[in-house]
C-alpha cells in the first residue's frame, strides 16, 4: 500500500503528540499568513495540469457572482508537494490533493498555524480525487470563506471608529475602520465611505417597515423599487446640466438573492450592480434586509463601490466582513401605566 503524504503523516503525528501530552496545555502554533482570498493548493504538479486541477479551478476559481467583471473566489497558488514545507505551510486556507490509496475528502481545523483551514482529498485515480472534491468543494469554499472573513475583521478592528451615528440613529453597532468618514446622516439615512484609488467604498443604512415585502413572488422588484427609491432620496449622481443624476439598480440584470443570517437574524443576502440614472457610472453592491421583528422593522445595511477600471472583489469582501459585524442593541421594553 502507497504511504500517506507528507501532510496526512504530519496530521497523525500532531494527533499522536496531543494525545501523548498530559494536561490541557496547547501546541504552540505560529500565527496564519496569506493574502485576503489567498488560497494555497498543495498537489503533483502534473495532476493540476490535467482533470483534477481543471476541477479544482473550475470550483475554487470560479466566478464570484455580482460583480461587474469576471474575477475569481480566491486566488490560488499552486505547489509541488516537495516544497510544502516551513512558512508554506501557514498558509490560512489550504487545499491539498494527493493520489493515494485511500480515499479522503475532510477538513482540518489549524494543522500548522493558526487560524487555519486545510482541505484534504485523496484518492487512488483521477476520477475518484475528481468525486471527491465534488463532495466536499462546497463545503470547503464556505469554510474558507469563513475564515478569510475572520482574518479580514480582526485586520480592521485594530482601528475602529467612534462615531455613533448608527447607534444613535437605529439602535445598532458596526465595527468599522476609522477611515470610513459619516458623510452624510440625514432622518432614517447614514451614508459613510472611504477614499480608496480611482474612487470610494461606501456603506449605508436605512430601515424600511416590517411589512414592506409583500410577497415571494415580487420579492426582487420590491428590492429594487427599494433601492431605486433611496437611491432617488438620497444619492446623488454627478451634477448634469438639465438632468437629475441618482443611484438605481441596474436594470440590464436582475440582483441575486440568498437567504442569510447575519447579527443573529434571519435576513436576505441581495448581491447586483447599481448605476447612475442619467449618467456611466456603475459598481457592484452588496445588501442584507435583516428581519428585525423585535423592532417591528426590515433593517438594511449596503455596501457598495465605486472603482472604475479596477478589480473590486477585495473591496466588497471587505464591506461584506464590516457589515457581518453588526449589533442590534435589546428593544425597549414597553412603560406600562
Amino acid at each position: 500500500m502507497k504511504k500517506l503524504g507528507t501532510l496526512l503523516f504530519a496530521i497523525a503525528i500532531l494527533a499522536l503528540g496531543a494525545c501523548n501530552q498530559s494536561g490541557p496545555k496547547e501546541k504552540f502554533l505560529p500565527p496564519s499568513t496569506g493574502g485576503i482570498n489567498s488560497l494555497t493548493v498543495v498537489m503533483d504538479t502534473e495532476l493540476w495540469k490535467g482533470p483534477v486541477g481543471d476541477k479544482i479551478r473550475d470550483e475554487f476559481a470560479a466566478q464570484i457572482i455580482g460583480l461587474p467583471q469576471i474575477e475569481p473566489i480566491f486566488t490560488i497558488m499552486q505547489l509541488p508537494p516537495k516544497v510544502f514545507k516551513g512558512t508554506t505551510t501557514y498558509s490560512r486556507s489550504i487545499l491539498y490533493v494527493e493520489q493515494d490509496s485511500t480515499s479522503l475528502a475532510h477538513i482540518k481545523d489549524d494543522a500548522y498555524a493558526k487560524p487555519q483551514k486545510v482541505a484534504v482529498v485523496t484518492g487512488p485515480t483521477e476520477e475518484v480525487l475528481i468525486k471527491n472534491l465534488d463532495s466536499l468543494a462546497k463545503r470547503a469554499i464556505k469554510e474558507f470563506k469563513a475564515v478569510e472573513i475572520t482574518e479580514a475583521q480582526h485586520r480592521f478592528e485594530r482601528s475602529l471608529s467612534k462615531d455613533k451615528a448608527l447607534e444613535e440613529e437605529f439602535g445598532i453597532s458596526l465595527k468599522v475602520p476609522s477611515l470610513y468618514k459619516v458623510g452624510k446622516r440625514e432622518d432614517n439615512f447614514i451614508w459613510m465611505d472611504i477614499q480608496i484609488p480611482k474612487g470610494t467604498m461606501n456603506i449605508i443604512a436605512y430601515q424600511m417597515p416590517w411589512d414592506y415585502f409583500k410577497s415571494d413572488s415580487t420579492l426582487v422588484e420590491d428590492i429594487m423599487r427599494m433601492r431605486d427609491s433611496i437611491g432617488q432620496k438620497y444619492i446623488p449622481g454627478p451634477d448634469m446640466p438639465g438632468k437629475t443624476t441618482y443611484m438605481i439598480t441596474e436594470k440590464a440584470f436582475s440582483p441575486y438573492v440568498f437567504p442569510a443570517e447575519i447579527g443573529g437574524k434571519k435576513a436576505a443576502e441581495v448581491k447586483g450592480v447599481w448605476e447612475i440614472h442619467g449618467y456611466p457610472m456603475a459598481g457592484p453592491f452588496l445588501t442584507y434586509i435583516i428581519n428585525d421583528k423585535e423592532n417591528n422593522r426590515k433593517m438594511i445595511l449596503e455596501g457598495f463601490t465605486f472603482a472604475p477600471s479596477t478589480e473590486k472583489r477585495d473591496y466588497m469582501f471587505e464591506l461584506e466582513a464590516i457589515l457581518k459585524t453588526v449589533s442590534f442593541e435589546p428593544a425597549e421594553e414597553p412603560v406600562s401605566d
